[in-house]
């Protein structure tokens, strides 16, 4: 006997059932969702904007994995560092936020070079390319937020002059292109 194979669940489909409920089912649903898993309690307190600093969890996911405990045998994650990025842009869109999660990852990064020296030249493009994603958002933002951030980024960049793989050299050409010095 041949089996018909049931089509693959698809939003539009789990939104027509969602659209069905009553408040109190889709309360119920969405508080099975925030036990299920720290992620997605993280997910609701960032949007609903609760607590102190919604930017804490993903501030520690991304210091475990950029500045990871090394006598603990704990391995650098960029993409897993880069995840908690991504998923505090989809739980609120703030390009502050971003901004502020990017540049924290750079500094620990960075922070991780100075205290351990040198890596690899993957670790480094990483950090490049997120230094230069956090000036894209700093960029955005209004002139009065950018100051502080081009101090921190100013100060990354300083600070690794004496790190390889062509990694300041970046920093500095990336930095300047986006802040160019004052003409006299």
């Amino acid at each position: 006997m041949k089996r018909e194979k049931m089509p693959e669940p698809t939003w539009s489909a789990a939104k027509a059932k969602i659209k069905k409920l009553d408040e109190c089912e889709l309360l119920n649903l969405v508080a099975d969702l925030y036990r299920l898993s720290k992620e997605n309690q993280a997910f609701v307190h960032a949007r609903l904007e609760l607590g102190a600093d919604p930017l804490q969890y993903y501030k520690r996911i991304i210091n475990d994995c950029i500045y990871p405990d090394v006598h603990k045998n704990k391995p650098i994650q960029i993409s897993k560092a880069k995840k908690a990025i991504i998923d505090y842009s989809k739980a609120v869109g703030d390009t502050l936020g971003e901004a502020e999660l990017m540049t924290f990852f750079v500094e620990q990064g960075n922070a991780f070079t100075l205290e351990y020296g040198d890596i690899n030249a993957a670790f480094y493009a990483a950090l490049n390319l997120m230094f230069r994603r956090a000036i894209e958002r700093i960029c955005s933002l209004p002139d009065q937020r950018r100051d502080a951030f081009k101090e921190r980024l100013e100060t990354i960049m300083n600070s690794s002059a004496k790190i390889g793989w062509g990694y300041h050299d970046e920093l500095r050409d990336d930095y300047y292109t986006a802040f160019p010095l004052p003409r006299s």
